[in-house]
């Protein structure tokens, strides 16, 4: 094609700059960007949260997503990696059920791995490996009438029924800014309660109190 061109012309299609190289650069030095973009994403989120368009899309990959929680009610505690090879694993996710469970009734319910994620990635912003301190996890309709009926701060069709919410502080990070993170990241519900030290996060739809 370049045969049919004259001198200047050759040298103008040859000058074009994306002919360049950059289309065959080798993979293997595009790899590692590729590992580690999710902590680099998040962090980066992280300041600008609050300038992010409501119902903005965070980054999902498939690297491995963990979690280490302890429940302030039985002192269990629990470190797992949850998500790996582009799925969530189920074994773990049992795990994960039983200690969130209603450790009032012992009722078991599904976690939404939504929330997990939303934990995880918070975590990643408040760049902190310690456990969360879990509060509340999956609530029976008995717990949740009677807390009802104590305090109007439960609500009554509370989304900790369907196992799509959790009440957890982060030792060693400010309740109040993880609060703020968890604000900017405009994944669903974030509530906070200073007098009690803890956050509740759920995935429904985004409000705060």
């Amino acid at each position: 094609m370049t045969g049919k061109l004259g001198p200047k012309a050759l040298l103008e299609y040859h000058a074009r700059p994306y002919l360049r190289l950059p289309a065959v650069t080798p993979l293997r030095f595009r790899q590692p960007m590729l590992r580690t973009s999710r902590r680099g994403f998040l962090r980066q989120a992280g300041a600008a949260a609050m300038l992010l368009p409501i119902g903005a899309v965070w980054a999902r990959s498939s690297e491995r997503r963990s979690l280490s929680l302890v429940h302030t009610h039985t002192g269990e505690r629990l470190s797992t990696v949850y998500f790996e090879g582009n799925q969530y694993l189920a074994s773990e996710l049992t795990r994960i059920n039983w200690l969130l469970r209603d450790f009032r009734t012992g009722d078991v319910h599904p976690i939404d791995p939504a929330v997990l994620d939303i934990l995880a990635d918070l975590r990643t912003l408040a760049d902190r490996d310690g456990a969360y301190e879990v509060i509340s996890g999956y609530r029976s309709p008995k717990t949740n009438a009677e807390l009802h009926r104590r305090s109007s701060g439960v609500a009554e069709h509370s989304l900790h029924l369907e196992g799509r919410a959790i009440d957890v502080r982060l030792p060693g990070f400010p309740t109040e800014r993880l609060h703020e993170f968890a604000l900017g990241m405009r994944r669903g519900g974030v509530g906070f309660y200073p007098s009690s030290d803890f956050v509740h996060l759920d995935n429904g739809r985004i409000r705060h109190w």
